[in-house]
This record gives C-alpha cells, sequence and structure tokens, in this order.
C-alpha cells in the first residue's frame, strides 16, 4: 500500500509540472534583484562563485558532465565547460528542452544570458568582453539535450550513455520534483548509477521551501530540506562530502514567488 501511495504521490508531481511556463520561471529568478551583479550578496552571483570555485579546485574533470534537470537554464554550465568536453544536459519537460535548444541554436526570442556570461568570465580573469567565446565553447561542449525522470530506477531511459559520468551536476531540482524526503533519497540513489567511481557531484538546492512560482498563480510544492538531511541523505547514498557552503536570503531578495529561506551549495565524491 505504501508504494501505490508513493506512486500516486509522484504522478502527481509530474501533473503540477505541466503548468510550467519557462519564460515565467524565467522572469521570476533570473533577473534582478536575485541576479544583480552589482551585489555579491544577490542570488546568482553567489552560485557561479560556488561552481567557479569547484572547478577551480581541479579535482573535478574528465571528459562527460550530466546536468540533471537543467531547466531553462545555462548559467549552472559556464564553469564546467572550461572542463568537460561532452555535456548532456536533461529535464523532464520538453518546453524546458526547446528553451535550452532554442539559445543552442542562438534564436533572437531567447533569454538573454550575457551579464551571465559576463560575470562567469570575469571570475576566471578574462575579462567580460570575452563573453562570445565562453558562450561558443558552452554551446561546443554541449552535445545532447535529453528527457530524464530521476524518480525511475534508469533515469535516462531510452537514452544509452555511452560511458558514466565523471561529474553530475544538479540545481534546484530534486527538492522541487519529490513529493518527500524518501522520494528525494530514492532520486539521488537513482541518479548515483549514472555516476563513476571516484566522480563528483556538484549540488545546488533551496534550503527549508515549501513551494515555488512556476507561472502566474501556479504554484508547485517542494520537500523542505535543510544542512543536516542533505548531508545524511549524500552520505548513505555513498557519497563524501568535500564542500557544503549555505547563503541566507537578504529581505529584499524575498520578491513573492517562494518561500525559500536560503540556498545550499555541495560538492561530494562518489565512494
Amino acid at each position: 500500500m505504501e508504494r501505490a501511495d508513493k506512486e500516486v504521490s509522484v504522478a502527481a508531481m509530474k501533473e503540477y509540472y505541466k503548468q510550467f511556463d519557462p519564460r515565467s520561471y524565467l522572469r521570476y529568478n533570473y533577473i534582478p534583484p536575485r541576479a544583480d551583479f552589482t551585489r555579491t550578496d544577490s542570488i546568482v552571483p553567489w552560485k557561479l562563485s560556488c561552481l567557479h570555485r569547484a572547478f577551480q579546485e581541479g579535482d573535478v574533470h574528465g571528459r562527460t558532465l550530466i546536468d540533471i534537470g537543467s531547466g531553462p537554464t545555462i548559467y549552472q554550465l559556464l564553469s564546467a565547460c572550461e572542463h568537460f568536453s561532452n555535456i548532456i544536459m536533461t529535464d523532464f519537460l520538453e518546453v524546458n528542452r526547446q528553451e535550452i535548444r532554442r539559445w543552442l541554436h542562438g534564436e533572437p526570442d531567447t533569454f538573454d544570458w550575457t551579464a551571465f556570461l559576463q560575470h562567469a568570465c570575469e571570475l576566471e580573469g578574462k575579462g567580460s568582453c570575452s563573453w562570445p567565446e565562453k558562450a561558443k565553447r558552452l554551446r561546443t561542449a554541449i552535445h545532447d539535450v535529453i528527457p530524464i525522470d530521476v524518480h525511475s530506477p534508469n533515469p535516462l531511459h531510452p537514452y544509452s550513455l555511452p560511458e558514466l559520468a565523471d561529474c553530475l551536476v544538479s540545481s534546484f531540482c530534486l527538492e522541487a520534483v519529490s513529493p518527500d524526503r524518501t522520494s528525494f533519497q530514492k532520486a539521488l540513489t537513482n541518479l548515483g548509477t549514472l555516476l563513476k567511481p571516484n566522480g563528483h557531484f556538484l549540488m545546488i538546492g533551496a534550503l527549508d521551501e515549501s513551494y515555488y512560482q512556476v507561472a502566474d498563480g501556479v504554484h508547485i510544492p517542494v520537500v523542505p530540506v535543510d544542512q543536516e538531511f542533505v548531508s545524511a541523505t549524500l552520505k548513505s547514498c555513498g557519497y563524501e562530502i568535500c564542500t557544503f557552503q549555505c547563503y541566507t536570503l537578504p529581505q529584499d531578495m524575498k520578491v513573492g514567488v517562494d518561500d525559500v529561506a536560503g540556498i545550499f551549495f555541495v560538492k561530494a565524491k562518489k565512494k
């Protein structure tokens, strides 16, 4: 009976996501104040800095990186493309995959990621004017944009990986698509099948969030998690935690599209 209830709950989450509007989501989260590159306490610069440091440390390397639950965004891969030549982006929703493909093809109606690209270049000491080269490098490194179901034991089915990934990146995915903490842990276990031993998992997520807005007037429930739970879950799934950082949301970043208290960034290594 418990299994049947769980399946219904996961199915309900998938129904919620049929209302997801990529353009609204981008507007809610990836413009100022949350993406204000003049402020060190803005959310997006904090995330980009965490990712930059993780890759600059030198131990996250290889050929293949899989981005888990990419959504309609590319910012999470701006540092990764300097270190991985085969990036696979994934998302459950075709509307998000289409949004990514539009950016990859350089279509004119896509979200403008220029400021994000410029900031990543500045973090790397290259200067903001080098952003077109980074955009080209990222487009070249992304080899596929495919469906994923993190709640499936074979998350990428029917796609067949030629090789396991050297690194997984995931941003605001597991807590946002899991009906409860048990499902979160199961999804993390499923994703572990995609990663090589000694490979790294870089995860960004929401702290103590119970909902977020995905279209005008449409809210999706989120399972609230904290540092203790995320750390314990990673360890139980066979990961060693290398870095765990937390960010507390300033009051003016609470713009009414969610009730998130903060954000975590974790760098973990699969044993």
